[in-house]
């Protein structure tokens, strides 16, 4: 397994843990459990973060620009909704 490929798994094993730390907030019955998983999900966000910087400091994550006439139009097609 390459570096890329390794990034890419942790990367989405990470997403993961964030769903799941969000989820337990949510579902928390306590103030007690319900901070630990919020204090949990924001390091695993931060780490997140971190780790797609890196994929696209390398060139391994890459976004495209959209044109501001089509995000124009999914703006104006969900504000009438």
């Amino acid at each position: 397994m390459d570096d890329q490929n390794l990034m890419e798994n942790i990367l989405l094993l990470e997403k993961g843990v964030c769903d799941l730390y969000m989820h337990g907030s949510i579902e928390s019955s306590t103030d007690n459990v319900h901070q630990a998983f919020k204090t949990a999900l924001n390091e695993s966000l931060c780490i997140q973060d971190t780790i797609y910087d890196e994929m696209t400091a390398k060139g391994w994550y890459s976004t495209q620009q959209v044109e501001q006439t089509k995000i124009d139009n999914v703006r104006q097609k969900y504000s009438m909704q």
